[in-house]
C-alpha cells in the first residue's frame, strides 16, 4: 500500500490511497478537525477519472464539517472514497489494505457506511482499524444509517411542508423522490404511510417498479425526475443536481431532500430563492445517519435516546433557519452556513 499525500489548501490532510495488489485507489480526506476527529463514509463508485473521485471527497468532506456542526456533534467533517464498482470490483484484501490507511491517521479520521458499502465491509475494515462505525454487531453497534437518515429527512419534508404550505400534513402531496437506495426507499415508505403521492425515479428500473406496486407511485424516467410538477422534490441520490440547469426547469414549491451537497453552487441556493422555492438546507435535513454513527463514536450507551433528542434538535434547527430566513428575506442555506461557521468559531478549547 502507497499513501501519498496532495497538498489542499482548502482542507487539512488529504491522502491517495493505492494498491497494486488489489487494484485500490482511493482517496480521504480531512477538511476539518475543529470540532473534534474528523467523521465521514466510505463512498465506493466508478468513477469517471481519479479527478471525479477526488473532487466528489473534497466537497463531500466539506458537507461533513457543516453536517456535524449543524448537528451539534464533537466531530469535525472527513470522507473517503474508493474509484470501482461496488458490484464486482470490491474485495476484502482491498477494504483491508484500505483499512490500513485509515489506522495510519491514528484517528484523525472515523470511516463508517455510505454509497457501495454495507455494514458487513465495515465489519471488514475494522479488522484493521479501530476509527470505523456502523458495525453491526458490538457493544456500542450502530448498524445501518439508512433509516435513521431517512426519519431525519421526513422530519425535514414536513417542517418545510409547514413553512411552505401553512401545514405539516402531506396527506394529498405530491412528492418527487430523486433515488430509491436504502435513504430513499425508506423515505418513500414514510411518505406512503403519512399518504403523500408519489413520483419516483432510480437507475435501476426494478426499484422503481417495486415502488410503484408497493407504494401506488408513479414513475418518471431519471432525465425528467428534476422537472416534474409536485409539490416537494426530495432528492435522495448524487450531488450538484441543483444547479444553472436545472433549477429554471423545477416545478415544485420546495426541495428537502437527502442527497449530499445538493446545490451546485451557493449561487445556486440564490436562485432557488429568486424562485420562491423553499429549500431545507441539505446537511441539516439529512443528518440522522451521523447522528447514529456518532453514538459509536462517541460510546452513548442510550443510542435510542441519543438519536430520538438529536433529531428532534435538527428539526428545530430547521424551523428556526427556514423562520429566521424568511425575516429576512435570505435563502436559509445562507443562514445555516452562517449558524454553522459561527458554531466553528467557538471550538472547544485543546
Amino acid at each position: 500500500m502507497q499513501i501519498t499525500h496532495i497538498p489542499t489548501p482548502s482542507h487539512e490532510e488529504v491522502l491517495r490511497v493505492t494498491d497494486t495488489a488489489t487494484g485500490l485507489v482511493g482517496f480521504i480526506a480531512i477538511h476539518s478537525t475543529a470540532l473534534g476527529p474528523a467523521a465521514g463514509g466510505l463512498r465506493m463508485k466508478p468513477y469517471a477519472s481519479e479527478e471525479a473521485a477526488l473532487t466528489d471527497a473534497l466537497r463531500l468532506s466539506h458537507g461533513m464539517t457543516f453536517k456535524n456542526a449543524a448537528a451539534g456533534l464533537p466531530l469535525g467533517g472527513g470522507k473517503a472514497v474508493i474509484l470501482g464498482d461496488p458490484a464486482c470490483d470490491k474485495t476484502e484484501t482491498m477494504l483491508a489494505a484500505f483499512a490500513g490507511a485509515i489506522a495510519a491517521l491514528k484517528g484523525r479520521y472515523w470511516t463508517a457506511e455510505d454509497m457501495g458499502m454495507s455494514p458487513e465491509d465495515m465489519a471488514v475494515i475494522a479488522r484493521g482499524t479501530e476509527f470505523v462505525a456502523g458495525l453491526a454487531d458490538g457493544p456500542f453497534a450502530s448498524g445501518d444509517p439508512s433509516p435513521i437518515t431517512a426519519r431525519g429527512i421526513f422530519n425535514a419534508i414536513r417542517c418545510t411542508a409547514r413553512h411552505r404550505f401553512g401545514s405539516a400534513s402531506l396527506s394529498g402531496r405530491k412528492v418527487a423522490v430523486q433515488g430509491l437506495g436504502h435513504v430513499g426507499w425508506d423515505l418513500a415508505a414514510q411518505l406512503h404511510a403519512a399518504g403523500a403521492a408519489l413520483i419516483v425515479a432510480d437507475i435501476d428500473p426494478a426499484r422503481c417498479d417495486a415502488a410503484a406496486s408497493r407504494f401506488g407511485a408513479a414513475i418518471a424516467p431519471v432525465d425528467r425526475i428534476l422537472g416534474v410538477e409536485a409539490d416537494i422534490l426530495a432528492p435522495c441520490a448524487i450531488g450538484g443536481i441543483l444547479n444553472a440547469e436545472t433549477i429554471p426547469a423545477l416545478k415544485v414549491a420546495a426541495v428537502a431532500g437527502g442527497a449530499n451537497n445538493q446545490l451546485a453552487t451557493p449561487a445556486d441556493g440564490d436562485a432557488l430563492h429568486r424562485r420562491g422555492i423553499l429549500y431545507a438546507p441539505d446537511y441539516v435535513a439529512n443528518a440522522g445517519g451521523i447522528v447514529n454513527v456518532a453514538t459509536e463514536i462517541l460510546r452513548i450507551r442510550d443510542r435510542a435516546g441519543f438519536v430520538k433528542e438529536k433529531l428532534a434538535e435538527a428539526e428545530a434547527s430547521l424551523d428556526a433557519i427556514l423562520t429566521r430566513a424568511a425575516l429576512r428575506g435570505v435563502s436559509p442555506h445562507k443562514l445555516a452556513d452562517e449558524i454553522v461557521l459561527t458554531r466553528m468559531q467557538r471550538r472547544p478549547a485543546a
